[in-house]
């Protein structure tokens, strides 16, 4: 007598296939901003006047493009370990909750961003996803009521906690705004995407 178990295969493939899926976006986001900086540099810096133009109309494309463009290689660095780090925690829950919560934090984020940043400025940078990604992590557990979900809020306000904060302070040629919103767009994802809303939706 042969006895089968699809369910636990197909359980163990599908949470494979979620995690991967998740991965493999957030590769293709870093690797956009990237060959987005390859092509500026070669351009001496002419895709830099795409990012966020402060309450000009043809600024608001930016909201979309500005995440991946950056003020040369070194500011693409230090974007990119937090990026990739936070990114791959979300990763883990699929590539539609990453593209979810990317989505919200780029125009939520970039909108506010546009709203108040100081007059004839442009804004460029994936810090405000990094910002982004931190509050989401920080309160997703809170929304979700799981323990696992809150003590790994914990440990991101544990690791990053002090250049979060210092991100929202007002410094020369940083975009405390892009930084507030940011956070702020992260929270509204926790809350939208929060489990008990998603089961309502369903």
């Amino acid at each position: 007598m042969s006895f089968q178990t699809p369910a636990k295969r197909s359980g163990r493939s599908v949470d494979t296939a979620k995690i991967g899926s998740g991965l493999k976006l957030l590769v293709a986001l870093v690797g956009l901003m990237w060959l987005s900086e390859v092509v500026d540099t070669a351009m001496n810096g002419a895709l830099d006047q795409y990012g966020i133009i402060s309450r000009e109309p043809r600024g608001l494309v930016g909201i979309l493009t500005a995440p991946f463009l950056h003020l040369g290689f070194g500011h693409l660095i230090s974007n990119t370990l937090p990026l990739v780090t936070l990114g791959a925690l979300i990763a883990v829950s699929g590539a539609a909750r990453l593209f979810a919560v990317t989505a919200i934090v780029t125009v939520i984020g970039g909108f506010g961003t546009w709203l108040i940043s100081p007059p004839n400025t442009i804004t460029i940078g994936a810090s405000g996803l990094v910002f982004g990604y931190a509050s989401y992590l920080i309160l997703r557990g809170l929304f979700n009521r799981r323990l696992g979900q809150v003590l790994l809020g914990i440990l991101v306000v544990m690791v990053w906690g002090s250049a979060l904060l210092g991100g929202l302070l007002p410094q020369d040629g940083i975009s405390w705004q892009g930084h507030l919103f940011g956070g702020i767009a992260g929270v509204l994802a926790a809350w939208v995407l929060a489990d008990d809303k998603q089961q309502r939706v369903k």
